[in-house]
């Protein structure tokens, strides 16, 4: 009887898991809408299975790579970046599969890049992020209410002074770097608000 019940309780958070799993067309629809409209059509985009493991949704045929809103975060978040930072990116996330935080990602990706065996992002390539509240996403229609986008170009290696940009934000919408002199060095640009 407790086999049961536990084989049941099991079956139920399957189940409950999956059904939180968009479709691949809306994980594709969705992921998209953080790349400039001009590149999602040929966009390669990762997601999520229905048994929730990261996999291809579709290949694509230009430089950019979107990933899918992961299921289980407290709010919607989906990104896209050029192809130069996919060994990047895939190393953050093998790291982070692995139980790493960030610290330590951050320190690993460092070490390997000065090592020269983790190829770093090409010098001014792009990375934009979407970000929305859960009840902000229509699953349905697909469609993204009271989204902020915010986007970074990677500057391996550069500072301050080596770009002229500061090390915070100096104000609405205006550019500024962070980490820099290390691997991660970037810009930031948020948006300024209405």
């Amino acid at each position: 009887m407790r086999y049961l019940f536990t084989s049941a309780l099991l079956f139920i958070s399957i189940f409950s898991f999956s059904q939180n799993i968009p479709s691949k067309d809306v994980q594709i629809k969705t992921a998209i809408l953080a790349a400039p409209e001009a590149q999602r059509a040929e966009a390669k985009v990762y997601g999520y299975s229905s048994s929730g493991d990261f996999i291809t949704l579709r290949e694509g045929t230009n430089e950019v790579i979107c990933i899918a809103d992961e299921p289980g975060n407290s709010g919607f978040s989906v990104a896209c970046y050029h192809i130069s930072a996919e060994p990047f990116m895939a190393r953050g996330r093998e790291l982070k599969k692995e139980g790493k935080g960030f610290q330590e990602v951050f320190d690993t990706r460092e070490a390997e890049a000065k090592a020269g065996t983790l190829k770093l992002p090409d010098s001014g390539s792009l990375l934009n992020v979407m970000t929305a509240k859960l009840e902000d996403v229509n699953w349905t229609t697909r469609e993204v209410a009271n989204s902020y986008t915010r986007s970074v170009v990677y500057i391996p290696w550069a500072t301050s002074e080596s770009t002229g940009l500061p090390t915070g934000p100096a104000g609405p919408g205006l550019p500024w770097i962070m980490d820099p002199g290390t691997h991660r060095a970037h810009i930031m640009i948020n948006p300024a608000k209405d």
